[in-house]
């Protein structure tokens, strides 16, 4: 297997401040490699310059043949073979079918309109396919998203078992853990390669914040006892020179050499105050800035906002469940789990009042409550973040406040919504939920494309408010943190 060599790799997108700044890199192409980064740091942009699908200044060098997830489709409403094979007419049936076995998934998913397969279902027919291809190097951008937690095992498994080199981003700590051998990070102002798994990484990169904090703090104190130190020195010189002034009976010559004595300390310790700060400066510019999360949470005088009793949801002919029961009361954070394709989006279709096939029991909202709602696809956002607040009817200032809490840079502010990468375009739809005023609060797989600041973010805005929610989610470590409590379809 070969390697990958990177060159004084710079890329900006136009007016923007560059993603990448000179940087060098080798990759060795037998690595399991995750690479990392908060959302808009350039994880997707940096998989398209090794694509040569981004133009670039500097240079990459290497001889592996990648290959991209998620591969478009082009006919979704074709048979799953057929539009793997149109898509890519060198691909095997045989081979695909070897790799889904291999994932613990029954080939039969391959004689099924593409369309209708859950999105965990998709992934995982993707991943075959791309595996499939001999010889191949992938590049796995964020294929944990749309997985239940069933299907995170079965994938992990999967590609823990495979004897060869890939590159992966994803925001599950855990799944990380358990596939990759190194990482490679985006910080804020630089590259970041390490042995090691996630946590590996996050251990080190707490040590150095931690070390850079203490050191701010040093360097603070020195430039405050820097800053008296002068001050006092100038006062003393400024006061001899007055009595050398206004004295006539006073030692001119002693007083003037001590006066310049002090004013030559003076500006010595100007100096170290100078270079103190600019120690300062640097100091913390690689540390990750946290801000807390606000929610306009409704009151309800309602002791039950939403009902569901002996519901039962058919699609395409298919019952997917019947006789679900449960309620969501104020303060209640109810997680709704179940396997890929069992029915939760479309339950929350139903309870939002959109079309679905067949819907028996009753799901009642209580009178009045007003719903503030976390898409899983959001394709119909556009335009600009001014144009879309007021789409909205969202404050733009509280819009921008709000964005800048969940990590996104004031230089994305003016690329229209539709051109920002998947996280940030998901810190856009969150951030409509936040800001919309609800007595309830339903988001369906609310962590995908989030990185784990946002996650943390999420789950201490959650403990601290207590607002009234139904959640789809997969991530172990998200549910046992919020959930107050658990319904498994």
């Amino acid at each position: 297997m070969g390697n990958i060599t990177i060159k004084n790799l710079t890329f900006a997108y136009p007016g923007q401040a560059p993603l990448f700044d000179r940087y060098q890199l080798n990759i060795d192409g037998s690595w399991k490699l995750g690479l990392l980064g908060r959302n808009g740091r350039g994880k997707t942009t940096l998989m398209k310059i090794l694509l040569d699908q981004r133009k670039f200044q500097g240079q990459v060098q290497s001889n592996l043949p990648f290959a991209y997830f998620p591969q478009p489709i082009a006919d979704p409403d074709a048979l799953a073979w057929e539009a793997l094979s149109e898509s890519n007419p060198q691909l095997e049936q045989w081979q695909v079918e070897r790799e889904l076995r291999l994932m613990a998934v029954d080939p039969i998913i391959l004689w099924q309109t593409f369309a209708t397969l859950s999105g965990g279902e998709q992934t995982k027919l993707l991943l075959a396919a791309l595996f499939a291809q001999p010889g191949s190097f992938p590049l796995l951008d964020e294929p944990t998203n749309h997985l239940d937690q069933r299907g995170r095992r079965q994938v992990a498994d999967y590609l823990q078992n495979k004897h060869q080199g890939f590159i992966i981003t994803s925001h599950d700590q855990d799944f990380l853990d358990r596939v990759i051998d190194h990482t490679l990070v985006i910080e804020r102002h630089q590259l970041v390669l390490e042995r090691g798994n996630y946590s590996t990484y996050f251990a080190q990169k707490s040590r150095r914040d931690q070390q850079a904090i203490s050191q701010n703090e040093q360097l603070h104190a020195d430039i405050k006892r820097l800053r008296s130190a002068k001050q006092q020195r100038l006062q003393w010189a400024q006061r001899a020179e007055h009595e050398k002034q206004n004295n006539a009976h006073a030692d001119k010559g002693f007083i003037g050499a001590k006066a310049a004595k002090m004013m030559k300390k003076s500006l010595t310790m100007t100096r170290r105050l100078d270079q103190a700060a600019s120690d300062k400066e640097g100091v913390l510019q690689e540390v990750e800035e946290v801000a807390p999360l606000t929610i306009t949470q409704l009151p309800s005088t309602h002791p039950t906002l939403l009902e569901l009793d002996q519901v039962g949801l058919t699609v395409s002919g298919r019952q997917l469940f019947d006789n679900l029961s449960f309620k969501v009361a104020p303060h209640d954070c109810v997680l709704l789990t179940g396997d890929n394709g069992s029915g939760k989006s479309s339950l929350i279709k139903a309870i939002m009042g959109q079309p679905v096939d067949q819907v028996t029991g009753t799901i009642r909202l209580a009178h009045g409550t007003k719903v503030s709602l976390v898409r899983q696809q959001y394709t119909d956002q556009h335009g600009s973040l001014t144009a879309f607040a007021q789409r909205n009817h969202l404050p733009v200032d509280q819009l921008l406040n709000m964005l800048r809490k969940l990590g996104m840079e004031r230089a994305s502010f003016t690329t229209p919504i539709d051109q920002m990468s998947m996280g940030q375009q998901k810190k856009v739809e969150l951030t409509r939920s936040l800001l919309t005023p609800a007595q309830l609060y339903i988001w369906d797989e609310p962590l995908n494309y989030l990185d784990t600041y946002n996650q943390e973010q999420l789950v201490q805005l959650i403990k601290q408010e207590y607002p009234a929610m139904l959640i789809i989610e997969h991530d172990q470590h998200f549910i046992d943190e919020v959930a107050t409590k658990s319904v498994t379809i």
